[in-house]
């Protein structure tokens, strides 16, 4: 990667993603993008574009203008959100990919897909869930994610392109707030932790799922957009996660570093639905072995981190 086009620049992902990327590649080379410009890092540390990246023409001379060589597509539409409205979760996570994917073919540019564990189902394995297995989600976010898998796959079998994604588990971060995910309640523990010393649950007990630091998962997708394609038997997408856990070992971990909070349920049953859906915990050998995935945050680590960055923060 020389020059980076990031969509969805100012969501969970694209915040910390662009300034690593600039810190990475330099400031000039990192174009950030989305529908409209709002503060922070990504859009007013470096270049922004306001782009709707449902717009083809728009995304190809964005692109052409920029002259990227890369394309991370992170613009999208979570999985609680996408149920309330699912033909724009459809709009946006399918039509918007296309586009995004004819760009980087029109002009050459290597493209990156972030999947998910929504991308699997009731019906796949749920512990150690293989990378190849059977899918058939049963959200819409998750079957748009099943779809451009299988897009991203075919660009690059048909026209050469090199295309590569992960399946990226709930990711937990400070900087970004949470955008509509049934594994927000990861992120939401923490903020509650440190303003109010309780959190109540929408994810019941005993509900176990994966999850990643978003530090791991930024190096993540540099590691392996820098890996040797000669290595890469599976482009889209790859297996990742660092952690599997359920609502009170994530509020133990917590109580190590604050002895006096509490948690309590308040389950909401959309996203305990679709959180039954999806694994357990993943197999992630293959992402190991083709591009040397090793992250570095285990539950603990990652609470004394969250807690401490939150202090400050808030």
């Amino acid at each position: 990667m020389k020059k980076i086009l990031v969509t969805g620049a100012n969501g969970q992902i694209g915040v910390e993603l662009v300034v690593h990327l600039r810190k990475l590649y330099g400031t000039e080379n990192v174009l950030a993008t989305d529908l409209r410009r709002t503060p922070g890092a990504a859009s007013e540390g470096g270049p922004f574009a306001a782009l709707d990246v449902r717009d083809p023409k728009a995304f190809s001379e964005t692109l052409r203008s920029f002259g990227a060589d890369t394309v991370l597509h992170l613009a999208g539409i979570l999985s609680a959100r996408g149920e309330a409205d699912p033909m724009f979760s459809w709009d946006v996570n399918v039509n918007g990919t296309c586009a995004a994917l004819e760009a980087a073919r029109e002009h050459g540019a290597a493209f990156f897909f972030p999947s998910s564990i929504a991308a699997f189902g009731p019906s796949t394995p749920s512990k150690n869930t293989p990378q190849d297995t059977l899918q058939r989600p049963s959200t819409v976010y998750g079957v748009a994610k099943v779809s451009m898998e299988l897009l991203c796959d075919y660009y690059h079998k048909k026209f050469g392109m090199d295309t590569r994604g992960l399946r990226f588990p709930g990711l937990i971060s400070y900087e970004a707030l949470p955008g509509g995910g049934t594994t927000d309640y990861a992120v939401h523990i923490y903020y509650d932790a440190i303003k109010k010393g309780s959190y109540t649950s929408f994810i019941a007990q005993g509900t176990y799922m994966d999850m990643m630091y978003m530090p791991d998962a930024l190096n993540a997708i540099v590691r392996l957009m820098e890996a040797d394609p000669a290595r890469l038997l599976h482009r889209n997408a790859f297996n990742i996660s660092a952690m599997s856990f359920e609502p009170e070992q994530i509020a133990a971990s917590i109580r190590k570093f604050m002895p006096g909070f509490t948690m309590d349920y308040d389950v909401d049953p959309l996203r305990q639905g679709i959180a039954e859906s999806w694994p357990d915990s993943l197999d992630c050998s293959a992402a190991r072995e083709e591009w040397g995935f090793a992250p570095e945050y285990d539950l603990d680590r990652m609470s004394e981190d969250m807690l401490a960055r939150l202090k400050e923060k808030l």
